[in-house]
């Protein structure tokens, strides 16, 4: 039932955006839990228990039992407090179209994004921007087909795929803030900037 977390704890960071997903998971849904910040360079027992495989955050454990991966977690929130509103559509193909989009945001939007953190020189950096540009524009037209014109990717409300891309949102701004690079504004994609 929504509200109730007892048992609840979150393995993260408060640097991980995907902590912050499940975070803002959690927070929709109305669950209270425990925030375990965790060392990423002494990592602990719990951490390397709960996740053996990939000994990363987050990790969120449940009644004893831990469940890995942020959108794994944000799916397994989503039907265990199944008494608030659904994060995923109630339509089987638009689940599978925000779960498509939630995918390609992992796996390539982060990925350029990362490139330009990752970037040793100026000129590097506009490369993997370019990068980041071509990654990202897709967005915008995915944003057009599921909002229906509406505020979000799920439509009037935060949904599965506004958390898949929202929880990045303060590393776009921070590439701003460091490199004066804009990966998402309002010239080249303004229903993602809005």
């Amino acid at each position: 039932m929504a509200g109730e977390g007892e048992g609840v704890k979150l393995l993260g960071t408060v640097a991980s955006p995907f902590a912050v997903r499940v975070r803002m998971a959690l927070h929709l849904k109305g669950v209270s839990y425990e925030d375990l910040e965790q060392d990423l360079f002494d990592k602990g027992d719990l951490l390397l228990a709960s996740n053996p495989v990939h000994k990363k955050v987050p990790v969120l454990i449940h009644a004893g039992r831990p469940v890995c991966e942020s959108l794994v977690i944000v799916k397994y929130v989503d039907e265990v407090w199944a008494g608030a509103a659904s994060l995923l559509p109630a339509d089987p193909y638009d689940r599978a179209v925000a779960r498509f989009w939630a995918a390609y945001v992992d796996d390539k939007v982060v990925s350029a994004m990362l490139g330009i953190l990752h970037a040793t020189t100026k000129e590097e950096r506009a490369e993997r921007l370019d990068a980041a540009l071509a990654a990202v524009r897709p967005l915008e037209d995915a944003f057009d087909a599921c909002s229906g014109g509406k505020a979000f990717f799920a439509g009037d409300s935060v949904g599965y795929l506004d958390l898949a891309l929202g929880c990045h949102l303060f590393w776009f701004e921070a590439l701003r803030e460091m490199f004066g690079m804009m990966v998402i504004d309002a010239g080249r994609t303004p229903r993602l900037a809005a």
